[in-house]
């Protein structure tokens, strides 16, 4: 368990939970998911008398759930959101490794999608007025890297380069869930060079592309991308009508708070819609070019049957001149003749280069279609 008291000015990480509410700033309580069972009696004993009410057993259950889906429910209270985090760590903060942003995307081996590149794990946030309560996984960088900030108490460098502080635990919990959306949106790049990959192996030509294994799971995990990002971007917008319901704020800098929350909450449902439509889009132009795989693949099954088809039919005179001639009668023309045998394969030879000849005029032969 992490303890933060947080003001205007300054944070400052306290040892234990303080006997009463400080007179200014708000509290900042995070626990890992293991440790948060453990504390649910002194947690619950600490929010009654800070606040007046604790968290409600079927919330308690929820931010214990690692299987939760992102969602928003509100007390009277105080209010909870729970919101997936990618749970890859291959990057910085969490986020997974992926091109610089002036490096090429270029395409790489075949090879599956990564599970951990899309597996994810909840994070909840109980947001009460001067109180915020936070529970994460055990292995969250998230919370550390916020915790990091917090710890070096400056001013100047801010949590997300805006120059201050929080001032309320609804301002931190959007920087901390838009800095986990910030880890969505770096993900494009390796889902973008994986399909980018899968998209020049199919479209090679003379493919025989067989591994339908990775098409399946890379899809599967595109599709289980696309659910988290519904749930949390209706998980969010529940949060902005909610806000919007909140009672009309006292004093300029009370409404200029909210007001910061609004665009703050609006800036998260953005990143959200920017991921989902990115997922979409790969996901279509991995179709597309499923189809124009097959397409490829029965354009050239046609030319192979084609050209079998107009070999069959330059042959087809041909044996039917060596049948007429094989048949044992002594009357038959050229058959008692020397020179009929290079007569019959001159007649023969005629035959398949004309037809040849007329069949390569009509492009019924070669790499070209023929006109319509």
């Amino acid at each position: 368990m992490r303890i933060f008291h947080i003001t205007a000015e300054h944070s400052a990480v306290l040892s234990e939970p303080p006997p009463v509410l400080p007179a200014a700033g708000y509290l900042w309580l995070s626990f890992s998911r293991r440790t948060f069972t453990d504390a649910i009696p002194m947690l619950q004993r600490q929010l009654q008398h800070w606040t007046g009410a604790g968290l409600v057993d079927l919330h308690l259950s929820d931010l214990l759930n690692p299987q939760l889906p992102s969602h928003y429910e509100d007390t009277s209270w105080y209010d909870l959101l729970v919101f997936r985090r990618l749970a890859a760590a291959n990057g910085t903060h969490g986020s997974p490794v992926a091109a610089g942003p002036d490096e090429t995307v270029a395409p790489g081996p075949l090879t599956a999608l990564p599970a951990s590149a899309i597996d994810t794990n909840p994070v909840g946030f109980a947001v009460f007025d001067r109180v915020l309560v936070t529970v994460h996984p055990e292995d969250c960088l998230v919370r550390e890297y916020f915790a990091q900030r917090l710890s070096q108490q400056s001013r100047e460098t801010d949590l997300r380069g805006s120059g201050r502080l929080p001032t309320s635990p609804a301002e931190q919990m959007l920087r901390m869930v838009n800095h986990m959306v910030d880890s969505y949106l770096d993900l494009r790049r390796l889902l973008t060079r994986h399909f980018a990959a899968l998209q020049v192996e199919l479209l090679r030509p003379r493919s025989r592309f067989a591994d339908w294994k990775i098409i399946l799971q890379s899809r599967e995990a595109l599709h289980r991308l696309e659910d988290t990002c519904e749930d949390q971007r209706s998980a969010i917008q529940e949060w902005i009508d909610a806000l919007g319901e909140w009672p009309e704020a006292e004093g300029a800098g009370a409404q200029r708070e909210r007001e910061l929350l609004r665009v703050r909450s609006r800036d998260v449902l953005e990143h959200i819609e920017r991921v989902l439509t990115h997922v979409r889009r790969l996901d279509q132009t991995l179709e597309a070019a499923l189809q124009m795989h097959f397409s490829a693949v029965g354009q050239r099954t046609n030319d192979i049957m084609r050209t079998l088809t107009v070999l069959t039919a330059i042959f087809l005179p041909l044996n039917l001149i060596t049948g007429i001639f094989g048949m044992n009668f002594e009357g038959l023309p050229l058959i008692h003749k020397q020179d009929g045998f290079w007569i019959a394969v001159g007649v023969m030879a005629a035959i398949g280069l004309g037809l040849g000849g007329l069949f390569w005029r009509k492009r019924y032969l070669g790499t070209r279609h023929a006109p319509d």
